[in-house]
């Protein structure tokens, strides 16, 4: 009997990410053979244990993995499920059948740009975690200018909630007395990690387009588009970090043999 941990159950079952998965189990949202589950780690085997999500069954593993591209307009939620009934990053993509896709990560509300849907938990775990360091670069709008001092404390790391950030890339693209324009590429990507850094060199964030994930950029795509990511595309994206998605793999198959 091949037991799994359950959060990468419900994200290969496309319910959510590994981490959304995590928080799901620990809101005790989950129960396995009849049992509440309330707290990690948890292994399963989705073969013969039952597993429900708000008393509702899972459905078995979905073995077709989808990937979509959307250029997300501003004013549309990276969520599942909202009580206000504002539009949602999934009403923009195809539905297809027996495949539940999910943001792979977020963009704020008034953020617009990239964001990759998809029922595949491992490519998101990759392009998520902050150890994997695939990058994503962003076109930032910001009130007035910074100073090179500025620029080089963002390329070196500064500290938020008392650790220091990764660091980044930093770019001027153009800038007038009243406002600048920045080219940013980070690859930790912590909650409002942009805007934050730059609140920190007291510059107000006006705003914000992500224009790649990676190697994908948002090239011939118009805002409230989406398109499937062809297969190539994928290969590519396992290849986005320091670490490619392969020897990813790799290690985790040698952990489960210890």
């Amino acid at each position: 009997m091949s037991k799994t941990r359950i959060q990468k159950v419900l994200a290969e079952a496309g319910v959510a990410s590994r981490r959304a998965a995590e928080e799901m189990v620990t809101d005790g949202r989950i129960s396995v053979n009849g049992r509440p589950v309330t707290s990690l780690p948890m292994f399963v085997d989705p073969d013969f244990d039952q597993i429900f999500i708000d008393g509702k069954a899972l459905r078995r593993r979905v073995h077709k993995k989808v990937y979509f591209l959307l250029n997300k307009p501003r004013g549309v939620l990276c969520t599942a499920d909202d009580p206000q009934g504002r539009r949602k990053a999934i009403d923009l993509v195809p539905s297809i059948p027996g495949a539940r896709v999910y943001c792979v990560g977020r963009l704020e509300l008034d953020t617009t740009g990239l964001l990759i849907l998809t029922n595949d938990g491992e490519l998101t775990e990759y392009l998520t975690h902050a150890r994997y360091g695939v990058p994503t670069t962003y076109v930032v709008e910001i009130a007035g200018q910074l100073s090179a001092e500025d620029i080089e404390a963002f390329k070196h790391g500064v500290y938020l909630d008392g650790r220091r950030t990764g660091g980044g890339g930093l770019k001027v693209l153009s800038k007038t007395p009243d406002r600048s324009e920045l080219e940013v590429t980070i690859s930790e990507g912590r909650n409002r990690e942009i805007q934050r850094i730059l609140l920190t060199f007291g510059v107000k964030v006006r705003r914000i387009r992500r224009t790649a994930i990676g190697p994908i950029t948002d090239r011939g795509l118009k805002i409230g588009d989406c398109r499937e990511l062809t297969p190539a595309e994928v290969k590519k994206l396992m290849r986005a970090g320091t670490m490619p998605y392969e020897k990813k793999q790799k290690k985790q198959v040698q952990r489960r043999a210890r």
